[in-house]
């Protein structure tokens, strides 16, 4: 069964799953879905269409659900989806959708989002993301997994941070961060590729050689940039890591590509 502290304001509509376990003068709405083994600690806002996965964690003073900070929002039936065993730090805010953006925020599984983070409207936020002290994201923000976005760093709405890519503390970022990437300053400029949280994750010399070969020959001074995929892309056309880096490249994007400084590419 449930345990939930008596303090609590638990709304009879809302959907509880085993093993839940709400603090004291935490809320829940009506509309809410926690699944089994979710975790609300004290003073928890949980609100509107909001789905909680299994096993997540949800720290002291977080507010989740409530309406997005978007002038354009008329009350249109919106939700926050949060996957499984998510942790979800003090003081941090998470907003739903909005119809110009699908009407869903999304949040994957195994993510660490530490004390106050912001996660805006239409936001999509894949599985593995850690998210440090006070980062946040603008609108329609895209973040691929195992992307780690530093301290203090804000992103600008409708950018894309690519999987397994590194933004560093205290980042302006403005433009798509690449797959694999590290992005660091204001303006956010790449500073190469990720080489550190590569080999963490077991990524092979090969690939890892592969991917400083076309980081290389997709930034050089040469050629156009379609010329430059193009090219990358015959090469390592039997290479999933370096296409997946040459596809994000390729989309099209209202925000650009973040370029890198040029000692990054010689």
């Amino acid at each position: 069964m449930p345990q939930i502290h008596p303090t609590a304001i638990v709304d009879p509509g809302a959907n509880i799953g085993k093993g839940v376990k709400i603090g004291p003068y935490c809320v829940v709405g009506s509309e809410v879905a926690l699944a089994s083994d979710v975790v609300l600690h004290s003073h928890v806002v949980v609100a509107g269409r909001t789905r909680i996965g299994e096993a997540s964690e949800i720290f002291p003073f977080a507010s989740i659900g409530h309406p997005p900070q978007d002038l354009k929002y008329q009350g249109e039936p919106s939700e926050v989806v949060i996957g499984a065993r998510t942790r979800i730090r003090e003081h941090a805010t998470v907003n739903p959708g909005t119809a110009g953006g699908g009407l869903i925020t999304k949040i994957g599984d195994d993510c660490l989002l530490m004390i106050g983070i912001h996660v805006a409207h239409d936001c999509e936020v894949g599985n593995h993301v850690v998210m440090a002290n006070n980062a946040t994201l603008g609108g329609h923000v895209v973040v691929g997994d195992h992307a780690i976005i530093g301290g203090l760093a804000a992103v600008h709405q409708f950018t894309r941070i690519g999987h397994h890519a590194m933004i560093g503390g205290i980042s302006a970022v403005v433009q798509d961060v690449i797959p694999y990437g590290s992005a660091v300053g204001d303006r956010a400029r790449l500073n190469g590729l990720n080489i550190i949280g590569l080999k963490r994750r077991g990524f092979s010399r090969d690939d890892i050689h592969a991917l400083r070969t076309a980081y290389r020959l997709l930034f050089a001074a040469e050629g156009t940039k379609a010329e430059r995929l193009a090219d990358v892309g015959e090469i390592y056309s039997d290479n999933a890591t370096v296409m997946e880096l040459v596809g994000f490249m390729g989309t099209e994007s209202s925000r650009g590509i973040c370029q890198p400084t040029q000692d990054q590419t010689d």
